[in-house]
């Protein structure tokens, strides 16, 4: 069987509750088919860079999918017909990757850029100008 990672957005309308009740319906359909599910990750409420269907929120919610194409085939025949389901995408991979998700993981956002305006005191100083060679003498 081949491994895939199914990513999926669900209204901004429905709760929660619902968003687990959708996968564990999907998980069923994959189940049902010969296949398994293994992590499963629920990213919750976050807004869309665009609309999507008069949508400006979605729920979205990740599965690590180890199931045949027939039963993959399904699940996402399944998520066209489901009035709850904005988008979906599953992408085949090699293997799972251990642990929490990039989205899921914390990052520091002050080791990847200095901070912006303020006082520059990492920078050392540059000195006196020197005058263009280009340009005007000043009178």
């Amino acid at each position: 069987m081949a491994l895939y990672e199914h990513i999926f957005m669900a209204r901004q309308d429905v709760s929660s509750q619902q968003v687990d009740t959708l996968v564990e319906h999907f998980k069923g359909v994959l189940e049902a088919n010969g296949g398994s599910v293994g992590k499963i990750e629920n990213w919750g409420l976050k807004t869309l860079p665009y609309r999507v269907n008069k949508n400006r929120k979605a729920h979205y919610a990740l599965m690590n999918i180890d199931a045949p194409s027939a039963a993959v085939a399904e699940m996402e025949r399944q998520m066209r017909l489901h009035e709850d389901v904005l988008r979906y995408m599953t992408i085949r991979v090699e293997e799972h990757e251990e642990g929490p998700s990039a989205m899921l993981r914390k990052s520091d956002r002050d080791d990847r850029r200095p901070p912006r305006g303020g006082d520059r005191g990492d920078r050392p100083d540059r000195g006196e100008r020197r005058p263009r060679e280009d340009a005007p003498a000043a009178e």
